[in-house]
């Protein structure tokens, strides 16, 4: 094995490897890194002035660093350079299953599995295979099979080294994460791996582990940050009927320092690729390890993520009742800085609004309309707006579902609503004086409503 990897492979382009592995080449120029994915139109977008992914400080990055020591190529050209790898990192999505054991709760490894046959084709020597996506506990054992498999002589090592970004702040988090956890069965590949993040990152900051644990911290640290979303949210349905508001709660909450104040924002729901996916994943290994009273306990939190969307969908629809308006969508991303809108809060409640019968018209600074309503499964009906004030202009409702910062700032007054809006705040972050002197009825998350 050699002491420090001189040439990384990643499999997958998509808002992790892309990423991960341009920061990864930014801070080791020595390395060579190569993300390898067979899609050849997001591959292209890479090899752009317009990347696929959209992240603050993402394009200055890849600037830097594109065409010096790292390379986004297909992989029909990827044999090559994975028999030239050190390190060779998974980075696919894991979906839930749609069909078969474990269907709409356990994680679908099959593009993992197809991942780990190409590897187990293609390497040569002694190869460190590194789980960026995020796993089951044990599905270390599923690549470790396949890679058996190879008959070139070939050796493998597997780690775990699940990725901790938020998307919005991911360079951040790339560039002074508050961890990296590598996790492994023998010293000398988790040492390897180590290497190169310790190029950057100070050395307390990076966790080693055993590879079922480093697996399953992964989904430990989604589960909770989820926990704490649905706990806060969960008392704003309280709020709301009692006359407490939900943010003075969190404050008191969060003031103390065994909790603390992050992920207590009262919101329409949590949205984005993870969260769900993963504490379903979580449920099902409970339930398949006998634990049925922890898989509950998890199931409630993606149950009541889940009602807090419709019951605010259900709360623009009895206002405008037989009437029909028309409701602004403002946001589509399932949070603000990132054009990502899987699992976001807006796919739900957009679907319900229409099935109500209401005219939707809906702006995102960064999502893609048409990508949008082919995800959300609505063939017609749904109207783009290019401007929010093209948004607003007869609207008898507006529904704000991500906390982009232009959203913050919109001079209410100036927009041509109709009398007596309502501005459903799924975000909690207008200003209510501004709406007030706008003659405009403001519903806040967990607050009381304006007169």
């Amino acid at each position: 094995m050699k002491p420090f990897p001189k040439k990384i492979v990643c499999i997958g382009a998509g808002y992790v490897g892309g990423p991960t592995m341009a920061v990864i080449a930014d801070r080791c120029p020595e390395i060579e890194v190569t993300v390898v994915d067979l899609n050849a139109d997001r591959i292209a977008a890479w090899n752009s002035a317009q990347l696929p992914v959209y992240e603050p400080g993402l394009a200055a990055v890849v600037g830097r660093a594109r065409g010096r020591n790292l390379f986004f190529i297909g992989q029909g050209d990827g044999a090559k350079k994975m028999a030239e790898a050190d390190l060779v990192f998974i980075s696919v999505n894991t979906p839930t299953k749609t069909e078969g054991e474990g269907a709409g709760k356990a994680s679908d490894l099959r593009y993992v599995e197809s991942c780990a046959q190409f590897i187990s084709e293609h390497a040569r020597g002694h190869t460190i295979v590194v789980e960026k996506s995020t796993m089951p506990v044990r599905a270390a054992d599923t690549i470790k099979r396949i890679l058996a498999k190879n008959s070139h002589g070939g050796s493998f090592e597997v780690l775990s080294n699940p990725e901790f970004l938020a998307e919005g702040t991911a360079i951040r988090d790339l560039e002074a994460p508050d961890r990296v956890l590598i996790g492994g069965e023998r010293p000398e590949p988790i040492e390897a791996l180590a290497s190169v993040y310790r190029r950057w990152v100070p050395a307390e900051r990076i966790i080693t582990t055993g590879l079922w644990s480093a697996e399953l911290a992964k989904l430990a640290a989604n589960a909770f940050l989820a926990q704490r979303v649905s706990s806060i949210n969960a008392l704003s349905a309280l709020c709301e009927v009692t006359g407490a508001h939900v943010d003075e709660v969190a404050r008191v909450v969060g003031s103390d320092s065994r909790i603390g104040p992050k992920f207590l924002k009262a919101s329409v729901g949590f949205g984005g690729s993870c969260f769900k996916k993963d504490i379903l994943s979580l449920v099902y290994l409970c339930e398949f390890h006998g634990v049925p009273e922890a898989a509950a306990y998890w199931q409630q939190v993606v149950d009541l993520n889940e009602w807090q969307k419709r019951r605010f969908a259900d709360q623009i629809i009895r206002q405008l009742g037989a009437a029909k308006g028309k409701v602004a969508v403002l946001g589509l991303a399932f949070k603000k800085d990132t054009n990502d809108f899987r699992e976001s809060a807006a796919l739900d409640i957009c679907r319900q609004l229409m099935a109500a019968g209401l005219e939707v018209v809906s702006y995102d600074p960064r999502v893609d309309f048409a990508e949008f309503c082919q995800s959300a499964g609505i063939a017609r009906g749904m109207q783009p707006a290019h401007t929010v004030r093209e948004a607003l202009s007869g609207a008898s409702a507006v529904a704000v579902l991500t906390e982009w910062e232009e959203f913050r700032s919109i001079d209410w007054a100036s927009m041509s609503l109709v009398p007596n809006a309502v501005i459903y705040d799924g975000r909690n972050i207008l200003d209510p004086e501004m709406i007030r002197r706008a003659n405009l009825l403001l519903h806040s998350i967990g607050g009381r409503d304006s007169d």
